[in-house]
């Protein structure tokens, strides 16, 4: 899939938002290694504690199906400036993902593509659980 297609997963991923309280509405598409997508988009809730961003449905509903390997993302909001994964999403992608692909995007058609690891380069992970 190329990234046009990807990104534009995550677009369509934006329509279904749930953000009565934010208007903050964002998509997001995960890419598989073998080609799959799985898309999600957040979902807020009146206590917002319990509000799921758009990443992490996305990568939920990948390993709710099974799957495992991840290449890339692409996370899609209505921003000026291209708005990146919050830090629960930076965390759960590493784990999950490892330094995988992350595309940013607008509804402008503005793009920049970088590595989780320039998002999140020093990040907490099953390493440091082990003995």
């Amino acid at each position: 899939m190329s990234p046009t297609e990807l990104i534009a997963a995550a677009r369509k991923a934006r329509e279904h938002a749930r953000a009565p309280f934010s208007q903050f509405k964002v998509g997001a598409a995960l890419e598989t290694a073998a080609g799959a997508v799985y898309s999600g988009c957040n979902v807020e809730n009146a206590t917002y504690g319990l509000t799921l961003c758009a990443e992490r449905v996305a990568l939920f509903k990948a390993l709710s199906e099974g799957e495992s390997c991840f290449s890339r993302i692409a996370v899609v909001a209505d921003t000026a400036t291209l708005t990146p994964p919050c830090g629960a999403c930076r965390q759960i992608l590493w784990e999950y993902c490892g330094d995988i692909e992350i595309i940013l995007a607008n509804l402008d058609g503005r793009t920049e593509t970088l590595r989780l690891s320039s998002l999140f380069p020093r990040p907490f992970d099953a390493g440091f659980l082990e003995k």
